[in-house]
């Protein structure tokens, strides 16, 4: 077994002055991994690819702001999220390669085509809707989910968001609310218009600012996953020049981190 790599935490601070926490595992090359919805740093997925990968890389696993230890600073804009991730990668030392998991993904992808200091992209299910096999949502859904939140209806927020976002069974969420979890869950429902408008107005494909990419990308997707984040998966690849695209069997949207693994150490060591 590898020695298990020291954990330090740390913070970054955007162009709008607000800090964004974060740790940071291993020594080598850098390594930013971009969470999706529900998620912060020490999310078992992403800190065990953090804890696995310390033995190649620097790796940084940060707090979306918004959420865990990072600051909140309002309005809201995608842009501020982009310049978040410019200033980690600044603290870790100027250039980065990224992986972004799920609407993470979408942001990294956004940020990819503003900033040359990300080297390289590796993406897991970015959940943008191409076909009609997408769950409809409506284009101001990242105002609806903030208007929800604002009326102190953060429950309904974070359900409407996983039901007709994610998928998830309506019996499945009436299950959730009633599990001692959930509060920490509805503590993230302002995120989740965040996540809406990185995705944009009905998840729609930017295919035109993807074509800006100029990094090498590598788009992953599970095998047992639905089909539409499959179609979207091949749509990635196909707009991003160059982009290569794997399928990872035996995996769903939720995927772990011993799946995920093997994948970006190939990538992020391949010249």
């Amino acid at each position: 077994m590898p020695r298990a790599a020291e954990q330090l935490s740390g913070e970054a601070i955007s162009a709008d002055g607000t800090a964004i926490a974060f740790d940071r595992y291993g020594s080598g090359p850098a390594v930013v991994l971009v969470h999706g919805a529900f998620t912060a740093r020490g999310h078992p997925t992403l800190s065990g690819v953090a804890a696995a990968l310390a033995q190649w890389f620097t790796v940084y696993d940060y707090d979306r702001r918004g959420r865990g230890e990072s600051e909140d600073t309002l309005p809201y804009a995608v842009a501020r999220e982009i310049e978040d991730l410019a200033a980690v990668i600044g603290a870790a030392g100027g250039s980065a390669m990224v992986f972004g998991g799920s609407s993470g993904a979408a942001l990294a992808l956004e940020a990819a085509v503003r900033n040359p200091a990300i080297t390289k992209l590796a993406l897991w299910e970015p959940p943008y809707h191409v076909d009609d096999s997408a769950p409809p949502l409506p284009d101001d859904f990242a105002a609806q989910l903030d208007a929800l939140v604002r009326a102190d209806r953060r429950g309904e927020a974070v359900a409407r968001f996983m039901i007709e976002a994610a998928e998830a069974p309506p019996e499945a969420v009436a299950a959730m609310r009633a599990q001692p979890s959930w509060p920490g869950i509805e503590a993230l429902a302002h995120t989740l218009a965040y996540e809406a408008a990185v995705l944009g107005p009905g998840n729609a494909l930017p295919a035109a600012r993807l074509a800006a990419v100029t990094q090498p990308t590598l788009v992953l997707n599970g095998e047992d996953s639905p089909r539409w984040m499959a179609n979207a998966g091949l749509a990635v690849a196909a707009a991003v020049p160059g982009a290569v695209r794997r399928v990872l069997e035996d995996q769903a949207h939720d995927v772990s981190p011993e799946a995920l693994v093997p994948e970006l150490l190939e990538f992020f060591v391949t010249a």
